[in-house]
């Protein structure tokens, strides 16, 4: 298969086939992000993309899984992404998943009918970095919108009968008063979105980004370990809505931990006071296994 760059997929997409439809993405100015960094976005030709799913027919056969990269193919002009989802259900009996990231501003792009018929094709998943619902702390790390904004596409997708994974960022905001802020907006953002999965990651500063300068000249501080499991705690105290699969098992977390909300809350919150009650770095994830 053709790529251009490094790919990034989310982690519960290791199984899919993997086409490249953008490189790189449309926004690219979050300050914790070190993604794509090295691309200028553009959408690929249609007809090179329609040549990577005939390459992959006649590599793979058939498929039950497809994964559009790169960070944002939902920018992609509706009527050609729709040509893509049919080619892909075409070229492959067995498709049952096709999704992509998507970001709110491009989302908010898209008309609910647009998005409806986006569905109808076989557009299944969208995956969106809603990071915080903390509407100062997304202007703050460039994410180019503010929460109304966020809200607004979040449910959009949800509107349109897109099974949508919200992202959020463990110690975002930095610690202190600021987390406790961070955490209970981002409960609050995720109750009114009501997404079906939730994924929480931890922040990991990459060279290159303004985050990492930020921390190398002390100008932000990152939460220890138990700091950022307190404010995941208090996310899973602060979640109302049922029927969220919570997914924690990221390589940047330091307590990996799943479960669906509520039923699985007394359970997960226990597991999380139990480390804060010990305070025993063995219990963590090593710190080597959380390398990115």
């Amino acid at each position: 298969m053709r790529y251009e760059g490094n790919i990034f997929r989310p982690f519960s997409e290791a199984n899919s086939y993997l086409l490249q439809c953008t490189v790189g993405c449309s926004h690219n100015a979050c300050t914790f992000c070190g993604m794509y960094k090295d691309k200028q976005y553009r959408v690929r030709p249609l007809v090179d993309i329609l040549a990577d799913i005939r390459m992959a027919k006649d590599h793979y056969g058939d498929l039950e899984k497809v994964f559009l990269c790169d960070g944002d193919a939902i920018a992609i002009e509706t009527d050609m992404l729709l040509e893509v989802i049919h080619e892909l259900y075409a070229a492959f009996p067995s498709l049952r998943h096709v999704a992509s990231y998507v970001g709110p501003q491009s989302t908010l792009s898209k008309s609910p009918d647009q998005l409806r018929a986006l569905r109808s094709a076989g557009l299944t998943k969208a995956y969106i970095g809603v990071e915080t619902g903390d509407d100062e702390l997304l202007r703050k790390v460039k994410k180019g919108v503010g929460y109304d904004e966020m809200l607004k596409a979040g449910l959009a997708l949800v509107d349109a009968d897109i099974n949508l994974s919200v992202m959020v960022l463990l110690g975002l905001a930095g610690p202190g008063e600021a987390s406790a802020r961070h955490a209970l907006a981002t409960a609050k953002i995720c109750n009114e979105m009501k997404p079906q999965y939730l994924a929480a990651l931890t922040v990991t500063p990459v060279p290159g980004t303004v985050l990492y300068r930020q921390v190398q000249q002390g100008e932000f501080q990152l939460l220890d370990p138990f700091e950022t499991l307190a404010e995941m705690k208090q996310i899973f105290e602060n979640i109302t809505i049922d029927h969220l699969k919570f997914i924690g098992t990221h390589v940047s977390n330091y307590l990996p931990i799943t479960g669906e909300l509520q039923k699985d809350k007394p359970k997960m919150i226990a597991l999380v006071d139990e480390v804060l009650k010990s305070r025993d770095t063995r219990l963590l994830r090593p710190g080597h296994l959380r390398g990115l």
